[in-house]
């Protein structure tokens, strides 16, 4: 299917219009959410995972609270450049009681930088698909990991038409908003394929990460920071 997937469409890269950001928070993510915590833990058995970790893009924080419950040894910085995502997330963070140990900042990508460096584990969730360029995530993402660093990144993928794009839709989000929906085929539109994923860590020089379709409209990057990226990649 990605082989055969339309030309990407871009959107934009921030959603800083308050109500969008709303629908957005209060919409019913549970089951792709709890799926990507699921398969952040499954990547790496065998005890608990811990450390400092980095949540790029967080958005209204929906995943970072669900990992931060999920993996109570992680302290975790999340980071988002839209300040109208921040404002929902910081909510959620408080009414978790979990602002002991996450805290959200406001950075855009690639120029403002995270609250800290050297980070043990970094994740990733939908934040890819809205980068113009791709290669801003993964030199972003290398220049703050300490080598041997974990890499997560949970993101939609391109379907092979805008007709199984709105397919999609409305399997999963006919129930929701219309605006919602609006940015659901959006961001399917603008997702990309295992493919491209592949040539982008590639040319960035970031090996040691695999890239897996993990659903019909889902992909993973997993693994560990093996390598510093090539310079002007």
């Amino acid at each position: 299917m990605s082989a055969l997937a339309f030309a990407r469409i871009p959107e934009p890269e921030l959603m800083e219009d308050l109500e969008q950001a709303r629908a957005y928070s209060e919409a019913n993510f549970a089951a792709p959410h709890d799926r990507c915590v699921e398969l952040f833990r499954a990547s790496w058995p065998g005890g608990p995972i811990s450390g400092r970790l980095l949540d790029l893009g967080c958005g209204p924080a929906d995943i970072t609270v669900r990992l931060a419950l999920a993996c109570p040894e992680v302290t975790i910085d999340g980071v988002d450049g839209s300040a109208a995502m921040l404002h929902f997330g910081q909510r959620r963070v408080d009414a978790a009681g979990l602002s002991h140990r996450v805290h959200l900042c406001q950075a855009f990508l690639p120029d403002e930088p995270p609250p800290g460096t050297d980070y043990d584990i970094i994740v990733s969730s939908s934040l890819l698909h809205h980068l113009h360029q791709p290669q801003v995530l993964w030199r972003y993402l290398a220049r703050y990991a300490r080598l041997g660093a974990r890499v997560f990144v949970f993101d939609l993928m391109r379907p092979a038409s805008p007709e199984q794009a709105r397919a999609l839709v409305q399997t999963y989000a006919a129930d929701e908003p219309e605006i919602l929906q609006r940015d659901f085929y959006n961001s399917l539109c603008a997702a990309f394929t295992k493919a491209e994923v592949e040539a982008q860590l590639t040319q960035v020089g970031l090996f040691g990460l695999t890239v897996e379709e993990v659903s019909d409209r889902h992909l993973t990057v997993r693994g560990v920071i093996q390598g510093r990226p090539i310079a002007g990649a």
